[in-house]
């Protein structure tokens, strides 16, 4: 069901969003063209292929009259207005546009960028409160830095923490740093060899980065300097301008929170410029890579199209995912013959 907010936000009639398009849906309407391809049929006629997407998901979209025409109207990141009916093609929801056109200027940005589901106040309050147990005095007024940062803080309550699978959407990053920083704090109560201290902030700390290596306007992408240098090299430079502004921080201590961040992502072919070397470098590469795949892994089955209890293809993961519990008929032919079963056929033979 669309809310009475989004039906608002939307404009003058009801937006129809990309998760509740059904097939033999007549659309018209506004979507962010992601993605544009011209291909052509096995009669060697053009044909026009167009990645629609609002907040709620993607959807494609195909044009097979006057293709290369149309394609010459528009760019990847432009939004569209476009008519078009809904139909089955291979068990997945696909549009054919009859018509399609740029949108004028000053449509609402949450139409097309997903927000997080959780409450940006609260998780901002709940972070401030967990980051006051640090008692290391250094770290502690490290974190004062960064929070007191206004515009620091005003970024990282929109921004995403990546731009697709894990937490790619509005506030994002937030609900991101607080999982990760709530779950550092659960690991350390666990493992009482760690540096509880060091753990939280690090947490806090290994995707600050992110605030200036995405861009996020009608579209999650990379700005220049997140090209060119990565939320790694990024958040680093971010804690050295911090710690400029103080006296006397600990080289060491320094020196294993920059580890943490740079060595976040684990091993070196998934963007790791070092692999973990102590304790709480390790520990922090595991929580965060735990919370972004549940995070991108379970908006993947929710988003799946897929009939049945099973989800289309993961090419990230290169498998399909269960997504419901195995059925009645499935738990009985798999089950194990019951004690009274097995005395039946005995008894029969």
């Amino acid at each position: 069901m669309t809310s009475r907010g989004e039906i608002q936000r939307a404009g003058d009639s009801a937006h129809h969003w990309v998760k509740d398009i059904k097939v033999d849906d007549h659309i018209r309407g506004h979507y962010l063209a992601r993605g544009k391809r011209l291909g052509l049929t096995k009669k060697g006629d053009p044909f026009l292929s167009v990645t629609l997407s609002d907040r709620t998901g993607e959807i494609e979209a195909k044009m097979w009259d006057r293709a290369e025409e149309f394609s010459s109207i528009f760019a990847e990141g432009d939004i569209l207005d476009v008519v078009g009916y809904a139909s089955s093609f291979r068990d997945q929801i696909q549009l054919t546009l009859s018509n399609l056109g740029v949108a004028e200027d000053g449509q609402d940005p949450t139409l097309f960028l997903e927000t997080t589901p959780k409450d940006v106040s609260k998780m901002m309050t709940s972070l401030r409160a967990l980051l006051r147990q640090i008692e290391n005095s250094h770290l502690k007024a490290l974190m004062d830095k960064f929070l007191s940062d206004r515009r620091f803080v005003s970024l990282l309550k929109k921004a995403p923490a990546a731009k697709t699978f894990h937490h790619s959407y509005l506030g994002g990053l937030l609900e991101h740093t607080y999982s990760v920083c709530e779950m550092g704090k659960a690991v350390a109560e666990h493992y009482p060899e760690l540096d509880r201290d060091l753990l939280l902030a690090g947490a806090f700390l290994h995707d600050i980065g992110k605030i200036r290596e995405l861009k996020f306007d009608k579209v999650i992408d990379y700005t220049d300097e997140g090209r060119l240098l990565g939320h790694l090299i990024l958040g680093v430079s971010m804690v050295d301008e911090k710690m400029s502004a103080m006296k006397s921080f600990p080289q060491g201590l320094s020196l294993r929170l920059k580890h943490l961040i740079l060595s976040h992502h684990g091993q070196h072919e998934f963007g790791s410029p070092k692999r973990p070397k102590f304790l709480e470098a390790f520990a922090l590469h595991l929580i965060d890579d735990l919370d972004a795949k549940m995070n991108g892994l379970g908006r993947f089955m929710v988003k799946d199209r897929q009939e049945g209890a099973w989800t289309d293809f993961n090419r990230l993961f290169e498998r399909y995912f269960l997504k419901e519990g195995i059925s009645p008929e499935q738990k009985g032919q798999d089950a194990l013959p019951t004690e009274e079963e097995r005395q039946e056929v005995l008894f029969r033979t």
